[in-house]
């Protein structure tokens, strides 16, 4: 049985259609990419799944509940990392754990087991007193995740998960998104634009086209549609979407930056 599940999805803003009768199902413990151009909806969906907002017309659920009806439940049982920055940059690392633990109502008790369980996950033991200020951009990446996952959530939404980091952050941020579906069998939806992240970490990948699904599958079943053993999943997303975007950056100024600026376009 999917944990989750869309049908005739939409959402539009006046004339707009962001969002146009999407249908995605997502088995358990699946990875699972969306892809597409700014503009494309995909951060439109993620929102609608999140129950940020709520869809003009269509349903879904996530872990068996409807994201309208049941809204205040669905957050209960997700973990949502957005492009824009989540941590604080004037606290601590361990204290934006500890204010995101007593968000999730996680009992006194557990609370410090459950921090130092992210930090030592995320491998930021030795930086949980320092100022997140102070964190490179893949550090803080990794810290938002430690927080999103705190409630052990057994779904985790990845907006643009490696937005604005040099190739070794990307690579590492890679490495401990597939340890937390190893070792907790989270099922994580992520939108990026990096069709090598898409290649190397999902499942299978929806590309997005105009608020459509213009082509979903797994990462080898979209290139051998386009044929020859040279095709690349940038050659299959230049087919159906006609774009790619790449976007470098270092510290905390420069992530807060870069994600703003992909808020505002995407």
């Amino acid at each position: 049985m999917p944990i989750l599940e869309t049908i005739d999805l939409t959402r539009r803003f006046g004339s707009l259609t962001a969002v146009d009768a999407v249908h995605i199902t997502v088995e358990p413990g699946e990875i699972f990419g969306l892809l597409g151009p700014n503009g494309a909806g995909k951060s439109t969906t993620l929102k609608m799944l999140t129950t940020l907002l709520p869809p003009t017309s269509g349903t879904a659920t996530v872990a068996g509940l409807d994201i309208v009806h049941d809204a205040a439940r669905v957050r209960r049982v997700i973990g949502y990392v957005p492009q824009l920055l989540s941590a604080d940059g004037a606290l601590t690392g361990y204290e934006n754990l500890l204010m995101f633990a007593k968000l999730y109502d996680i009992r006194k008790p557990e609370r410090e087991q459950r921090i130092q369980q992210s930090l030592d996950l995320m491998q930021l033991g030795d930086a949980a007193g320092k100022l997140v200020n102070k964190y490179s951009g893949g550090m803080i990446r990794r810290l938002e995740i430690a927080q999103s996952m705190l409630h052990r959530p057994p779904v985790l939404f990845l907006d643009e998960p490696t937005i604005g980091l040099d190739p070794i952050a990307r690579a590492s941020v890679w490495e401990h998104i597939r340890e937390l579906r190893t070792r907790y069998g989270t099922t994580i939806m992520l939108t990026t634009h990096y069709m090598e992240e898409a290649d190397s970490l999902c499942n299978r990948v929806a590309i997005m086209h105009e608020g459509r699904i213009a082509a979903i599958g797994t990462p080898a079943e979209l290139k051998a549609s386009l044929g020859g053993p040279e095709v690349t999943l940038e050659d299959v997303f230049a087919h159906y979407a006609g774009a790619e975007l790449e976007n470098k950056g270092g510290g905390y100024r420069e992530v807060t930056r870069t994600r703003r600026t992909a808020r505002r376009v995407g």
